[in-house]
């Protein structure tokens, strides 16, 4: 017998060993009685979000997640190599600028190098931080050209530049690079994604920082997350978790690291990790540098905030939408796509408990600002509201808010 064909009869034994009546179950995960008693006789298959939740529910400590879940293809996640994007700085140039010339992009302004005092390299800090606030609200693609044509920029002026006051033009040329990767998962290319943030380690490490290849880690696996891919996502995070790292990135790691263990319903493993995450972002080191800070800006507990994600992965619906109210309210006006993020996350923790009115008020407000931030990591979610928001067709809400969700979930054209 298959694994997904044995999920039925393990639910049943698990429940009628809890002492529940399929009435009493049905109540409680907010499911229909005639739909979970098809489950449990095989006659239909369990979907993630009630395998999910009735592993919670019965304390079955991933067994039921895994019951249900499609076996997937094994990869490396170790050396699973970026694909290359034809438009990327040259990395080995970079790292040769001190003896060679980079790479003839175009773009070095006619000799033009950095100095010392020179004011270019202060500008090009403050447009990056007005650019990372300028994509919270603007669609990534419309951002794209304008970080390619940057980070290429100021690699090309680093190069340039004599090697004593060269490193933090390649510091901030690899954080304009890995912001670059960050857009193009939002705007659905995980290949660029990962090319960028590749991209990224090279000029960091040019630059005399050591620190951000294993921050790559951590993007590398909010690919994989996103994915569903569980496994890779623990075992990236814990490479990017050594004590000789900076506690920001251990903490962030920790925190991704927490996200793949909710996936296959470990919750000890997730609040441990979470635990340790919460202690390594509070830390007096983490809160400190001069530089752009690595990870979000505008979530002012980001160990709180992944609580609540981890709470909804972990079957535990209403504690997740406690927390992810508390936490979304702290939220800055301006941050749209951070907003939607966990936004859309709130809504759907508030559908799987039943309040599906709740969940719809929440969703009709993002929906609206979505066309100005689309975003494919974003959609993940808003498929996941849709399919969940479809188990109350007789709803009112539902029904008012099925234009707007069929609207952002249409294909894109261009």
């Amino acid at each position: 017998m298959s694994a997904t064909s044995r999920f039925g009869p393990e639910l049943r034994r698990l429940r009628q060993d809890a002492g529940l009546t399929l009435t009493e179950f049905s109540v409680a995960l907010n499911y229909d009685k005639g739909y979970l008693s098809k489950v449990e006789r095989g006659e239909r298959s369990a979907s993630p979000e009630l395998a999910r939740r009735c592993d919670a529910f019965l304390g079955a400590n991933g067994e039921l997640q895994r019951l249900a879940a499609r076996p997937e293809t094994e990869s490396d996640t170790t050396e699973t190599p970026a694909t290359p994007s034809p438009w990327l700085v040259g990395r080995r140039e970079v790292l040769a600028a001190g003896t060679g010339a980079l790479i003839d992009l175009g773009l070095k302004l006619g000799g033009q190098a950095f100095s010392a005092t020179d004011p270019l390299l202060p500008s090009f800090r403050t447009q990056f931080d007005q650019l990372r606030i300028l994509g919270q609200s603007t669609a990534p693609k419309v951002l794209l050209p304008l970080l390619e044509a940057q980070t290429r920029t100021i690699a090309a002026l680093a190069a340039d530049t004599p090697s004593a006051t060269r490193a933090p033009a390649l510091l901030l040329a690899s954080r304009f690079a890995e912001f670059t990767g960050w857009m193009a998962q939002e705007a659905g290319d995980s290949a660029a994604a990962l090319g960028w943030t590749g991209e990224a380690d090279g000029l960091a490490r040019a630059g005399g920082d050591p620190y951000l290849g294993s921050y790559a880690l951590v993007r590398r696996a909010l690919v994989t997350l996103y994915g569903g891919d569980a496994a890779s996502t623990v075992a990236l995070a814990r490479r990017a978790q050594s004590d000789r790292l900076p506690p920001r990135i251990r903490g962030l790691a920790a925190q991704r690291e927490a996200q793949g263990h909710a996936l296959v319903g470990d919750e000890l493993d997730c609040l441990r990790s979470l635990d340790r995450a919460r202690e390594l972002l509070d830390s007096d080191d983490a809160r400190s540098g001069a530089g752009p800070v690595i990870g979000t800006t505008n979530v002012s507990d980001p160990a709180a905030m992944t609580t609540g994600w981890c709470l909804y992965d972990l079957g535990r619906p209403k504690a997740a939408a406690e927390v992810l109210d508390r936490e979304c309210r702290r939220l800055p006006p301006h941050a749209l796509r951070t907003r939607a993020r966990y936004g859309f996350r709130r809504s759907l923790a508030h559908a799987a408990s039943g309040e599906v009115e709740r969940a719809c008020v929440i969703a009709g407000e993002l929906l609206a600002v979505m066309p100005a931030v689309p975003s494919a990591t974003v959609n993940s979610d808003v498929r996941r509201l849709a399919r969940e928001l479809s188990r109350f067709r007789s709803s009112r809400a539902v029904h008012d808010l099925q234009p707007a969700l069929a609207r952002v979930l249409a294909p894109a054209h261009d």
